[in-house]
C-alpha cells in the first residue's frame, strides 16, 4: 500500500511541473519569445494544455477576474501540495 502512495506522491509532482512548465510556456507565447508556427512548439503547447486545462477549468470558474492575471495554477498547486501533506503525515504513517 505504501508503494501506491508513493506513485500517487511521485505523480503529483509530475503533474506540478507540468502545470508550472504550462504556465511558462504561455507566457512565452503571450510576450512572442516563442512561434506557434513551429510543430514542436505548438506539439508541446497542445500537450500541456490537455494535461492542464481539464483541471484548471474549474478553478478558473470559481475564481474573481483579475485581469490578465490568471492565478489558477498557483491555486490548484496549493491544492496539491496539501493533498501531499495529507498523504505524507496522515495517511501513509497510518498504513501497514
Amino acid at each position: 500500500m505504501r508503494a501506491i502512495l508513493d506513485i500517487i506522491i511521485i505523480i503529483l509532482d509530475l503533474y506540478v511541473w507540468l502545470l508550472i512548465a504550462s504556465a511558462i510556456l504561455s507566457w512565452l507565447i503571450a510576450f512572442n519569445v516563442v512561434n506557434t508556427r513551429n510543430q514542436f512548439v505548438a506539439a508541446v503547447a497542445e500537450f500541456l494544455f490537455r494535461i492542464t486545462e481539464p483541471v484548471l477549468a474549474p478553478i478558473r470558474r470559481f475564481m474573481p477576474s483579475f485581469g490578465g492575471l490568471d492565478i489558477s495554477p498557483i491555486i490548484l498547486i496549493l491544492i496539491i501540495m496539501f493533498i501531499q501533506r495529507v498523504i505524507a503525515y496522515y495517511i501513509y504513517p497510518n498504513v501497514i
